[in-house]
């Protein structure tokens, strides 16, 4: 009979918080990590056998990367939820923030379709290692193509958010020289980054519900372990004409209800036979899986308006490789 340790709890635990939102596929790393250990990893771990306790500690780990995102946006999700109940209210849809609620709803309802229908037979089928390290390379050639190909009109809204960040950052320096003290410059700050992800979300809206519908139905490719989320959904905003800056703020912001919608709906694996005896293992794994994707999303939202998706590419095609060619010959 399979189990869990709290060794594989704690390595599958902070590799799921990072690769859930670093565009280099969770899936595809809980797939492969434990068939290139092996032995008892490779059991305890198999995503795709259908009574693996693996999948109620999956449950506990999207869950708690779902809050970790929840608590890093959660000024946005504040503004963005009242957003979406005044236009019920109101019957109309015309502030920022109700554009914003009901793109996000209309580009998550795609992947979440196909998925409350299929998860089951895609990780059933895909969710093997040696397909797991194909997909895997697949993305890294995606992730490529997304920053090769960039559309002129992806290009010039990198300039115009380069440039209002040069102004804001202008800004601050201002107001932390005549600021009076500490506390002072630090409230600065503060209201730099707010303003800067209202900016964010106005160029958003600007680019219609079409369009998050597009962004939105390319996470049904993250089905496939090896494919990002994240990845995918950054490439096709890049492609429709967004920054990347702007293009990793929504992917991240769409992946809030999927990965949230993904827990609660396979709670029932977590409370029944399936998590009997590992409920300790789930919780410490859980705990290091959303203070993982804290820090990452932490680090990413920053990245990504410098520097490219090139390295994760890199990374991906490197690591798929590599695996396929080692679990061929094993």
């Amino acid at each position: 009979m399979s189990h869990l340790t709290y060794a594989e709890a704690i390595v599958v635990g902070l590799i799921q918080g990072v690769s859930e939102l670093f565009p280099v596929s969770s899936l595809g790393h809980n797939v492969l990590i434990p068939a290139l250990i092996g032995g008892s990893w490779a059991t305890d771990l198999n995503v795709a056998a259908p009574e693996s306790p693996y999948l109620a500690f999956i449950v506990g780990m999207h869950v708690a990367t779902a809050i970790a995102l929840m608590i890093y946006f959660w000024r946005d999700w504040i503004r963005i939820i009242g957003g979406f109940f005044s236009s019920i209210r109101n019957l109309r849809i015309e502030t920022v923030d109700q554009k914003l609620a009901w793109m996000i709803i209309i580009a998550t309802i795609p992947v979440g379709l196909v998925g409350v229908v299929f998860e089951h037979e895609f990780r059933v089928l895909f969710g093997k290692p040696i397909r797991a390290a194909i997909f895997l390379v697949v993305n890294g050639l995606i992730l490529y193509a997304g920053e090769r190909f960039r559309t002129r009109k992806s290009l010039a809204a990198d300039a115009q958010v380069a440039q209002e960040r040069q102004e804001r950052e202008q800004g601050v320096e201002q107001s932390e020289r005549v600021a009076a003290g500490h506390a002072s410059g630090q409230r600065a700050v503060r209201q730099a980054e707010i303003s800067q992800a209202v900016q964010s979300d106005r160029r958003l809206t600007a680019v219609g519900f079409l369009e998050a519908l597009l962004i939105g139905s390319s996470q049904i490719l993250a089905l496939l372990a090896g494919i990002s989320r994240d990845g995918v959904a950054m490439v096709m905003g890049m492609f429709r004409g967004l920054s990347r800056e702007d293009a990793a703020r929504f992917a991240f912001l769409l992946a809030t209800p999927v990965i949230l919608a993904a827990g609660v709906l396979k709670v029932p694996d977590l409370t029944g036979p399936l998590g009997n005896g590992i409920r300790g293992q789930i919780l410490v794994g859980s705990l290091l899986s959303g203070v993982g994707a804290y820090l990452s999303v932490r680090f990413l939202v920053r990245y990504f308006q410098t520097r490219t998706l090139t390295p994760f590419a890199i990374y991906c095609v490197v690591f798929g490789l590599g695996s396929i060619i080692y679990l061929s010959v094993k």
